[in-house]
C-alpha cells in the first residue's frame, strides 16, 4: 500500500478533526492511536492520521514521538506529510509547534514549510498574521485562560518566532488573492531569503483552495484541519486519488449512550449547560478525587443508574476558569489534570465493559486519557457531527458491535452538540450493513 497523505497530529481530538475533513473530501481514512507497533491491515486506505499526545509534553519528547510517526508514515510511502495542531495554535513560548515543525522539516528533506492553522468553517481565521476566533483576537477569545497552554498573543509570526531559531515570514491575504501561482512565487522568494516557516493568512474556503494548490508538492505542510479539506481535490487533479462512494459509512451502533467531558472551554461549558437542561449529569471535583475513591464511585453509581433507564448521561469535570484555578492552586496544575484524566479513563473503561457502546468525549487531554484507558489503537473515521468532529468506530474484544466514539476538541461544536451527536449517529448508521 502507498498512502497519499500521512498526518502527525499532536492530540487525539485534533487527529479526528483532520480525519473528519479528509473523509468529507472523499479520502478513505484511518486514525491510529500512537505510532503503530504492529502491522495494520490498512487495505486501500488513502490517508492515515497518527494521533499523538504531544501538544503539552516536553518539547524533546514531542519531537521524538513526532519523528517516530514520520518514519512510520514514510515507510508506508506517504506522498505528503501533514503536521496537525490546533486551529487556535495552542502552544507555549517553548513550543511544541516550532520544535516539532523544525524536526519534521529537516527529516523530510524540505527547506520550507507553511503554517495554516485557520479553519473558517469553525470561525478560525488569520489576517495579517493575527489569529481570530470568530470576531475576537485569539488572546481575547477565552484561550487566554487555557489551563495548559494559555494563548495571550494573537500575532502568530511573533508567537512562532519565539519557538524556533529560524526566520518566520508571512503570506498575506493580498498575495493569496492573486491566486496559487502568485502565492507559490511569494513562498519561493521567501525561501530564497532563508525564511523557513511561513504563516499564511486565510479568511475563507477560497484562500484554503489557493493554498492547497500552491502547496501540493511540499513534502511537509502544517496547520489545522481546514487545509485538510482542501488538499484532496489537488490530489485528485494529480491522479493520486480515486473517487469513492460513502467513505464515511459506519456499522450499526449499539449500547448505552455516555458523555464524558473534561474540557473547560467556553464552547464546552455551554454544551454542558445545554445538556443538563435536558438530561442527567454529575460533576467531578478534582479536590474530592484527591481525597479517596468515594467520589469516583459515586459518579459510577450515578452513571449506571441513568444508563439503566436508557441514557444518555453526562459525567463532567468542565468548570469555569475560577474553579479550575482554585483546584490547580490547591493541587498543582499537573496533579489536578492527572486526577481528572485518570477518573475519566476509569469511568470509560468500566462503563464500556458494562455495555456502553456510544461514547462522546470532550477535550483533547480527556480524549487521550479515555482512548488510552480503553486500549484503542485504530479508529475508522465516519461522517461529521459538527464541523471538525466526526463519529468514529473501534472494534471491541468479545462484542459484535464496535464502539462508536466521538472525540471533540474543547472549542468545537454547537451548543446542542452532545444531544445532537447521538441523533446524527442514528442517521449515519441507519440501514448500514458495514
Amino acid at each position: 500500500m502507498s498512502l497519499v497523505l500521512g498526518a502527525v497530529a499532536d492530540d487525539f481530538t485534533g487527529a479526528t478533526d483532520l480525519a473528519n475533513n479528509l473523509v468529507r473530501a472523499g479520502m478513505r481514512c484511518v486514525q491510529t492511536i500512537g505510532v503503530p507497533d504492529v502491522d495494520l491491515d490498512l487495505g486501500d486506505v488513502d490517508a492515515v492520521v497518527v494521533a499523538l499526545k504531544s501538544r503539552s509534553t516536553p518539547a524533546e519528547q514531542a519531537v521524538a514521538d513526532s519523528l517516530a510517526a514520520l518514519a512510520w508514515l514514510q515507510g508506508q510511502g506517504a506522498r505528503q506529510v501533514f503536521f496537525k495542531y490546533c486551529s487556535t495554535f495552542d502552544s507555549t513560548d517553548a513550543g511544541n509547534i516550532g520544535p516539532v515543525a523544525d524536526a519534521l522539516l529537516e527529516r523530510s528533506g524540505g527547506t520550507q514549510t507553511v503554517m495554516v492553522p485557520a479553519f473558517p468553517a469553525n470561525g478560525r481565521t488569520v489576517y495579517q498574521g493575527h489569529l481570530f476566533v470568530g470576531d475576537r483576537l485569539l488572546n481575547d477569545s477565552g484561550m487566554q485562560h487555557h489551563p495548559l497552554n494559555p494563548m495571550t498573543d494573537a500575532d502568530l509570526v511573533r508567537v512562532l518566532g519565539r519557538q524556533t531559531p529560524h526566520p518566520v515570514g508571512l503570506a498575506a491575504r493580498p498575495v493569496l488573492a492573486q491566486g496559487a501561482e502568485a502565492t507559490r512565487a511569494h513562498l519561493e522568494a521567501l525561501a530564497a531569503e532563508g525564511v523557513r516557516h511561513v504563516i499564511c493568512d486565510t479568511l475563507d474556503e477560497g484562500d484554503l483552495a489557493v493554498l492547497a494548490e500552491a502547496l501540493v508538492d511540499y513534502p511537509l505542510v502544517t496547520g489545522g484541519s481546514g487545509l485538510g479539506q482542501a488538499l484532496p481535490e489537488q490530489y485528485r487533479r494529480r491522479g493520486w486519488l480515486a473517487e469513492v462512494a460513502e467513505p464515511g459509512r459506519l456499522a450499526p451502533a449499539a449500547g448505552g449512550a455516555l458523555v464524558l467531558s473534561g474540557s473547560c472551554s467556553r464552547a464546552t461549558l455551554g454544551q454542558v449547560a445545554h445538556f443538563l437542561e435536558r438530561h442527567p449529569g454529575i460533576a467531578l471535583d478534582p479536590l474530592a478525587l484527591a481525597e479517596d475513591d468515594a467520589h469516583l464511585e459515586a459518579a459510577l453509581a450515578f452513571a449506571r443508574a441513568h444508563l439503566a433507564t436508557g441514557g444518555p448521561v453526562l459525567v463532567y469535570a468542565s468548570a469555569a476558569p475560577a474553579r479550575v484555578k482554585a483546584a490547580q492552586a490547591a493541587l498543582g496544575v499537573e496533579r489536578a489534570g492527572e486526577l481528572v484524566e485518570r477518573a475519566l479513563g476509569q469511568l470509560a473503561r468500566t462503563l464500556v465493559d458494562e455495555g456502553v457502546g456510544r461514547l462522546v468525549v470532550a477535550g483533547g487531554e480527556s480524549s487521550g486519557a479515555v482512548v488510552s484507558a480503553l486500549g484503542i489503537r485504530q479508529l475508522r473515521i465516519g461522517d461529521q457531527i459538527d464541523p471538525g468532529v466526526p463519529w468514529t468506530q473501534a472494534p471491541l474484544a468479545g462484542r459484535e458491535a464496535p464502539l462508536s466514539l466521538a472525540l471533540k476538541s474543547g472549542n468545537f461544536g454547537g451548543e446542542a452538540f452532545f444531544s445532537r451527536a447521538f441523533a446524527v449517529l442514528d442517521e449515519l448508521t441507519e440501514g448500514s450493513t458495514a
